[in-house]
């Protein structure tokens, strides 16, 4: 690396500015355009690029064609035929007969169709028609000396001309065109039968890291399962790349250094995974530093800030030098794909030839409040579902290891760099992972969470393709006044009135006095203690929660599983102060379980189905009832119907069963018609 080149640290500025250095960097090594050209065979090329314009060769069709089976004929000679004066023709001299695609005989412009024709034998005025259609397949066998017409065509009718649809010397296809189907037949069609298509460019893809260890292997604490090289790759694949994942290697620099110059040789583009960032065990910007020079590290973006652009450079063979661009990626998932796209896509789609193509776009409500460091430009993960003429959007877990939040989301909202985050109800604009339409067929689920509500998910993808359900995961009174501000179809809740020991009905009464709301039942589940495998400490029930050996994870404020928590403490006279973790909160029965089945506590609360899944033990203190509650618009909406239809089948109720702890008794029925 030249002593003048200086390679920044961990840096901190904005996206456009380290775009803009990127793409200096790039032009300046010749790297900005479009890669050459390769030949490949028609039946190879859908999806390629043209690297250059297709010109056709020869004329499509390349001669006069029949368009229809029928007679060949002059057009000038059926001139004055009608059904009273018919007209005429001598088969072989005057109307020649042609099967569809044949080429029209010298000294004719016209077919008359086979149907539209009377067949003659015989000569001259002692000629017998013989039929009044005809459908044959060509002239073998056939005894017509004549045909008669009952009406004159017109020249070229039913008649394909030479070059109708391409002729030689025509532009066929311009440079840059991404290959659709039926280009392939239109080159094939004009003569061609290879096309010269953009190379793709060629990335290599290197996993860091001595935690590392490969899908499927046996687990131990520490090991982090390698998928980003498949999620990269599959990216890189997907915008037209060939990837090549290279294996593993541990954080050491001297191997991960052969490694990047090694793959530098033989590729377009390196990505480096993980290692990004300033720690001890980072090597990236080092190497990168060394082998060539690094342009930029650290950028203003929430998730992504500690990624890498820079180049290294190699001895080209006339002599001189070859530039390759290398990414350092950050290692956690979200910020790996998040950089990738905002890094890599533009450049694979410059060396492609083409322009960026623009997610769509649509304005929504923001569900509820956000907030966002002020400096950094964040790309938050959003559900987003039109409930009436209201299109929302839900801002899902914001973390850089959180994978599923970019399975999950239908978008992504831009926080700029200025902004501080947006309070609930903002109008934000929204950048779809889906297609409008597929928006406006899902129905959205804001409320407390259950394992049932993936299955319904599951179920009515199988049963309906094309429609979905959103579910974002609040508790009962979030879902509750989700719906009360016009921003879910339905919501989940299990709120326990202490003093009826009735559930939901007078919650709905009061935060939303005045909609009318179906309660329909939907399952009773079991809620108790989730207690790890053996229930090694001997937890029995909500009297040991207050020993001093036991940590505990609770759920959210408004969540049915803490309101009937803090219902039960206060009919056992328990302080909930004295509990030791009761202030650490989870959003979802699954969280709970997971805090209990990696040893971050001794027992949390949460219903058994869960408990079940990641094979704890459970120590049953209820049976309660959760419940849909739908606005009587959405209940009776089309929309709604194929849902609703699923929850009413048996099959349903009995695949819910099979998770363990649930009841069904009610799933279905309509409990309660609630009025203003």
């Amino acid at each position: 690396m030249p002593d003048e080149v200086q390679s920044p640290y961990l840096e901190d500025i904005p996206l456009d500015q380290a775009l803009a250095r990127w793409w200096e960097a790039l032009a300046a090594a010749g790297l900005d355009g479009p890669l050459p050209g390769e030949p490949v065979p028609l039946e190879d090329a859908l999806g390629r690029v043209t690297a250059e314009p297709v010109w056709a060769r020869i004329s499509s069709p390349h001669y006069h064609a029949s368009a229809m089976d029928g007679y060949a004929v002059r057009a000038d000679d059926t001139r004055g035929a009608s059904e009273s004066n018919p007209v005429r023709l001598a088969v072989g001299r005057q109307a020649f007969y042609v099967d569809t695609g044949d080429p029209l005989p010298p000294g004719t412009n016209a077919v008359i169709m086979v149907e539209e024709v009377q067949r003659m034998t015989g000569a001259g005025e002692g000629a017998t028609a013989v039929a009044t259609t005809f459908s044959g397949t060509g002239e073998e066998g056939r005894a017509e000396t004549a045909i008669e017409i009952l009406a004159a065509v017109a020249p070229w009718q039913h008649v394909r001309p030479m070059g109708e649809d391409m002729v030689a010397t025509e532009l066929v296809l311009p440079a840059n065109h991404c290959l659709r189907p039926q280009d392939i037949g239109a080159a094939a069609g004009s003569g061609h039968a290879l096309l010269s298509v953009r190379r793709r460019p060629r990335v290599a893809i290197q996993p860091t890291g001595t935690e590392l260890v490969a899908p499927g292997s046996n687990l131990r604490p520490g090991d982090v399962v390698e998928y980003n090289s498949l999620v990269l790759g599959a990216m890189v694949r997907e915008w037209g790349g060939e990837t090549d994942r290279l294996p593993p290697l541990a954080d050491d620099y001297g191997a991960i250094r052969q490694a990047v110059l090694d793959s530098a040789a033989t590729h377009d583009l390196v990505l480096i995974n993980a290692g990004s960032s300033a720690g001890s065990q980072d090597f990236t910007a080092r190497i990168v530093a060394e082998l060539g020079c690094v342009l930029v590290h650290g950028i203003a973006i929430r998730p992504g800030h500690p990624v890498i652009l820079g180049m290294i450079c190699l001895p080209a063979l006339d002599g001189g030098t070859r530039m390759v661009p290398v990414v350092g990626i950050p290692g956690y998932p979200v910020s790996a794909a998040m950089t990738c796209e905002l890094l890599v896509k533009p450049l694979i789609t410059r060396w492609l030839g083409q322009a960026p193509t623009p997610r769509p776009t649509l304005l929504a409500t923001l569900t509820r409040k956000v907030a966002s460091p002020m400096g950094e430009e964040e790309f938050m993960r959003v559900t987003v579902g039109q409930v009436g003429e209201r299109v929302v959007a839900t801002p899902l877990p914001r973390g850089a290891g959180v994978l599923m939040s970019l399975v999950r989301a239908d978008g992504i909202v831009r926080i700029p760099r200025h902004e501080q985050g947006y309070e609930a109800g903002a109008q934000v604009e929204v950048e779809l992972y889906r297609a409008p339409e597929a928006i406006r067929r899902t129905v959205v689920a804001i409320g407390s969470h259950d394992l049932t509500l993936d299955l319904l998910a599951d179920e009515l993808g199988r049963r309906h393709p094309g429609l979905g359900l959103s579910s974002a995961n609040v508790g009962s009174v979030g879902g509750l006044l989700a719906l009360a501000r016009g921003e879910a179809h339905l919501a989940g809740s299990h709120l326990l009135d202490e003093v009826s020991g009735e559930y939901n009905v007078s919650y709905v009464r009061r935060l939303l006095p005045d909609m009318p709301v179906i309660l329909l039942g939907f399952v009773q589940r079991e809620q108790g203690l989730i207690v790890p495998k053996g229930n090694p400490q001997g937890i029995k029930g909500l009297a040991d929660l207050v020993r001093p050996d036991v940590s505990f994870v609770n759920r959210q404020r408004g969540a049915g599983t803490r309101v009937l928590l803090d219902y039960r403490l206060r009919q056992a006279g328990i302080d909930a102060r004295a509990i030791q973790g009761y202030e650490r909160q989870e959003y979802t029965h699954l969280a709970v379980a997971a805090a209990v089945a990696s040893g971050a506590a001794a027992a949390g609360m949460g219903i058994r189905a869960a408990a079940r899944a990641l094979e704890l033990d459970f120590v049953p203190l209820d049976l309660e009832r959760y419940d849909l509650v739908i606005p009587r618009q959405f209940f009776e909406s089309q929309l709604l119907a194929p849902l609703l239809a699923i929850i009413c089948d048996p099959a349903f109720a009995a695949r819910v069963q099979t998770l363990g702890g649930y009841a069904t008794p009610q799933m279905g029925q309509v409990l309660a018609e609630i009025h203003p």
